[in-house]
């Protein structure tokens, strides 16, 4: 384990969070307060939200040998999963969260934390590639077949697609809905992607360039991820619901 901040990385994962928030805004405004906005459902829009929860994942896999106490740091933000689901299942069912990107990251972090003795046995570099090739050729597997983008390689048995638990895996049951959903495949897959590429730029020497020190608050923002994320949907709605109420 490598003690040593890397202030880049609280850079880039404060400026995802930021980019997120904006996200959320506009998926506020569209969503709850009924703005009529084309381009936000539009492909680019998409590419938008996929670039913040690519970063997010792939980065969360990538810090993961960096910090202490991994299989802790995992329940927490599970548990974090687990509170934004209960609230929306309470107070917003119909936008309600299951299985969200809170829920993958801690899940990822805890198997990892569980499997890294086996996890290591795999050279960087080969772990890398294998791990990542796995993300695109699974990433369709919620809508029932492997392949990459429309391009259809196999399609999978319905049988698959069944319950809760194989919806937490990746097979998505028929009738189920959240408004944030991201299952252990594929996703794990870009974790592990992440994870790899550590090892693999701590063996290349490649660490020390990220030791830079260069947009403080964007540093600050990144060092406090979790707290932020957890409040600032509801900071979004009060402030959304000002707005409005005075228009």
């Amino acid at each position: 384990m490598n003690n040593k901040r890397y202030l880049i990385l609280d850079e880039i994962r404060g400026l995802a969070l930021l980019n997120m928030i904006v996200y959320h805004t506009c998926w506020d405004l569209v969503y709850i307060f009924g703005t009529d906005w084309t381009w936000y459902r539009s492909g680019a829009a998409y590419v938008w939200q996929q670039g913040i929860c690519w970063t997010f994942i792939f980065l969360s896999g990538f810090c993961l040998p960096l910090g202490k106490r991994t299989l802790k740091r995992g329940l927490t933000v599970f548990a974090g999963g687990l509170v934004i689901t209960a609230v929306t299942l309470i107070f917003m069912y119909d936008d309600r969260v299951i299985f969200g990107v809170l829920t993958l990251i801690g899940s990822c972090m805890l198997l990892a934390a569980l499997l890294k003795p086996l996890l290591q046995k795999c050279p960087p570099a080969v772990g890398f590639a294998v791990s990542f090739l796995l993300f695109l050729l699974t990433k369709r597997i919620n809508s029932g077949y492997l392949g990459f983008g429309s391009f259809r390689l196999l399609a999978l048995p319905d049988g698959l697609y069944r319950n809760l638990f194989t919806t937490w895996l990746g097979f998505q049951a028929p009738g189920f809905y959240s408004s944030d959903y991201f299952s252990l495949i594929p996703w794990s897959f870009l974790f592990l992607a992440g994870f790899y590429l550590y090892a693999l730029a701590e063996k290349k020497g490649w660490l020390r360039y990220l030791a830079k020190d260069r947009i403080r608050p964007l540093q600050i923002i990144g060092q406090h991820t979790l707290p932020i994320y957890m409040v600032h949907q509801v900071v979004l709605y009060g402030v959304l619901s000002i707005i409005f109420f005075i228009l």
